[in-house]
């Protein structure tokens, strides 16, 4: 059976060992997904010489992998360079892509080899429907089918599931060989409210969606465990504890966050006991139910 994992939410203060990050490629997305809380969002590719310093930054303090967001890697004039330059610092490169055009998708099968993992982004039905998006599951495979990474992902955003829908998405899966991950939409109280859920019917349908997807995966102690976290964030939001993710951020503008939520950051261009502060200090953004689904430690290779 397969198994659908998510890490944690955080729930410490203690900041551990950083050693991944997330880059932007770019700080707008054509996609403009309804439920997207993304506060990065300037026009713009990131360039080579930002890139490589920021690698250069993220190799002295022990980042062993990074990850390339959005934007959307496959848009990214240069994309196989940033590929490469990631492994002449010795950090392997994964993606995370909504690519779905053909010639993005040749773009992505062209580098295929150069990359750790590559996770596709996939919204069921009813989360299509929230966030006006066409990232439909099948659409989702049949990407990852033409794109030979060693280590591939289908990482689903759900809501509002039918049984018949889960047992489609599970088989799916089963039938390609995917791991998966798995995300429920997180509204904020004014989306929640633009799409007509009181909050209580908002946590009852995250409760019904999680038991139709436990009916047809094995859902980890580790799933279970963030979805437990998500809602006491939503239900006590003034016990979010601080972000102790293992992941930073680095924006297509070169500024390396704790997460792109966060509302500090540091130049990759700043000297380095500037940037070794604000890294060594104590972080205090808190932990909300919009990072939690970013804040995965344990997911990139």
């Amino acid at each position: 059976m397969s198994t659908a994992t998510q890490p944690e939410s955080p729930s410490a203060p203690t900041q551990p060992r950083i050693r991944s990050a997330l880059i932007s490629t770019a700080g707008h997305c054509k996609i403009a997904c309804g439920f997207c809380f993304r506060t990065d969002r300037a026009h713009g590719f990131l360039d080579i010489p930002t890139y490589t310093r920021a690698l250069s930054r993220l190799k002295e303090i022990g980042v062993e992998a990074i990850c390339l967001t959005g934007g959307e890697p496959a848009h990214h004039p240069e994309l196989r360079q940033l590929l490469r330059l990631a492994h002449q610092f010795g950090i392997h490169p994964s993606i995370v892509t909504s690519a779905r055009a053909p010639e993005d998708v040749d773009r992505l099968a062209g580098i295929a080899r150069l990359l750790a993992n590559i996770t596709v982004s996939a919204d069921s039905i009813g989360a299509m429907e929230l966030g006006r998006t066409t990232r439909s599951v099948a659409s989702a495979v049949e990407t990852l089918e033409q794109v030979p990474a060693t280590e591939q992902v289908l990482h689903l955003t759900y809501w509002k599931l039918t049984a018949r829908e889960s047992q489609d998405i599970y088989e799916r899966v089963d039938k390609a060989g995917l791991q998966i991950q798995i995300s429920p939409v997180a509204l904020d109280d004014k989306a929640r409210q633009r799409a007509g859920y009181t909050f209580y019917d908002y946590l009852a349908r995250q409760r019904e969606d999680a038991d139709l997807l436990g009916r047809v995966f094995e859902l980890s102690p580790r799933f279970q465990e963030h979805l437990t976290n998500l809602r006491a964030m939503q239900m006590y939001p003034e016990g979010r504890p601080r972000c102790a993710s293992a992941a930073l951020y680095v924006s297509a503008n070169g500024e390396i966050r704790r997460c792109p939520y966060s509302k500090s950051g540091v130049s990759v261009l700043a000297p380095r006991t500037e940037i070794n502060h604000f890294l060594g200090a104590e972080c205090r953004d808190r932990t909300t139910p919009e990072c939690a689904a970013i804040c995965r430690a344990d997911d990139i290779p």
